[in-house]
């Protein structure tokens, strides 16, 4: 039996919300919000318009700035965009998208109940690995939509999304499978984890992603539903 697999949870209610109820030349440096405020992620995706910070800007379709609830307790945040969220303008729409859905449904929970980002807003050429320029320009931005919705749990899918978040240079092999603070704030939790393109081509690291997944329902009370 496969891990993530929608159906064995058809039939099922999803679970309860998470959180109920709720191309000009830019030449400026990312804003930083004030430790004072709660900045507005609309303010945020302001400061991103028409972003041409760095040579990404030449290539892209789409800035893919982010989406889910905007006082989600959970945030998935993965490395950047591929060519399908840089044609639609969303993140995680494409096959490891796909997979994310799965990842997500099988919590019990759906898309909408949770925010999902990319540290890269736009696609680098060819799917290429973000260069340390690119970072340096998109790192504020992921910071600050953090900084908005406040999340309690962060899941940083695999070891960019993971290493830029934690500040860290330790690999995503060693990071996976353990909660570590956010340095931000010092109290959101992080919970590096695989990134769902690495599952696709590796099935059998799946079960150790899903096992993250659990500590990371435990953590935020959420009650799994059943296999069936």
């Amino acid at each position: 039996m496969s891990h993530f697999d929608p159906q064995h949870w058809r039939g099922l209610l999803p679970a309860r919300s998470i959180l109920m109820g709720r191309r000009s030349v830019e030449t400026s440096p990312p804003v930083q919000p004030s430790e004072n405020t709660q900045e507005s992620l609309e303010s945020v995706q302001a400061d991103l318009e028409n972003c041409r910070r760095c040579k990404l800007c030449n290539h892209r379709n789409h800035i893919v700035f982010g989406e889910g609830n905007p006082q989600a307790r959970l945030m998935f945040v993965g490395q950047g965009p591929e060519e399908d969220e840089d044609q639609q303008g969303r993140p995680f729409v494409g096959k490891a998208g796909q997979l994310l859905d799965k990842m997500i449904l099988a919590m019990g929970l759906r898309r909408e109940d949770v925010y999902i980002a990319t540290v890269i807003k736009c696609r680098p050429p060819e799917n290429r690995s973000p260069e340390p320029d690119e970072i340096a320009q998109c790192t504020p931005f992921i910071l600050r939509q953090i900084a908005s919705i406040q999340p309690e749990v962060i899941v940083a899918l695999g070891k960019v999304a993971s290493q830029i978040l934690l500040q860290t240079e330790v690999g995503i092999t060693q990071l996976r499978g353990q909660f570590r603070t956010y340095p931000a704030d010092g109290t959101t939790q992080v919970m590096p984890t695989f990134h769902p393109s690495y599952l696709l081509k590796n099935s059998e690291a799946k079960r150790e992603v899903w096992s993250d997944l659990q500590q990371v329902s435990k953590i935020l009370g959420i009650t799994i539903p059943n296999r069936k």
